[in-house]
């Protein structure tokens, strides 16, 4: 989720150039992952998502009310995670993915995963990882799909 600020970089549309500034700017600040390592050119795209959910983290103390653009990238990175903004993190295949949203929406396992991600997964991402070499044939920018 890119998380655009009212800055005329993060604004302009053309592209989605401005989405992908702010996804860029959220990477750093959360994974710690370095801008450079992550060219412009190399964010696809995909999709918009409407999505809301009244207990976020589980405590039902906050909630989240957004349009998230979802972009894709295939990069090898350094990730040097916020303590203030990711707990954990961790590469899995398809397997282990449905394996650890499945514990966690069941409340088998301590970890967390966050609404809209396990919603983007259920909906869509194991559809985007069978394309990743034809990432443009997923591409649908003019819906916002509601998953409320």
């Amino acid at each position: 989720c890119s998380h655009p600020l009212n800055f005329e970089s993060e604004l302009e549309e053309t592209g989605a150039l401005g989405v992908k500034r702010a996804a860029r700017r959220k990477l750093q600040h959360e994974l710690g992952i370095d801008p450079e390592e992550v060219p412009l050119d190399e964010l696809h795209y995909l999709t918009r998502i409407h999505y809301k959910s009244e207990n976020v983290p589980r405590d039902g103390k906050w909630g989240e009310h957004e349009i998230d653009y979802i972009l894709f990238i295939q990069r090898d990175v350094k990730v040097n995670a916020n303590s203030n903004e990711v707990k954990d993190h961790r590469y899995v295949n398809q397997q282990q993915l449905r394996q650890l949203v499945e514990d966690s929406q069941k409340k088998k396992t301590d970890t967390l995963i966050t609404p809209w991600f396990a919603l983007i997964v259920d909906s869509f991402l194991f559809k985007w990882w069978q394309n990743l070499d034809n990432l443009q044939s997923q591409t649908d920018q003019e819906t916002i799909h509601k998953m409320l």
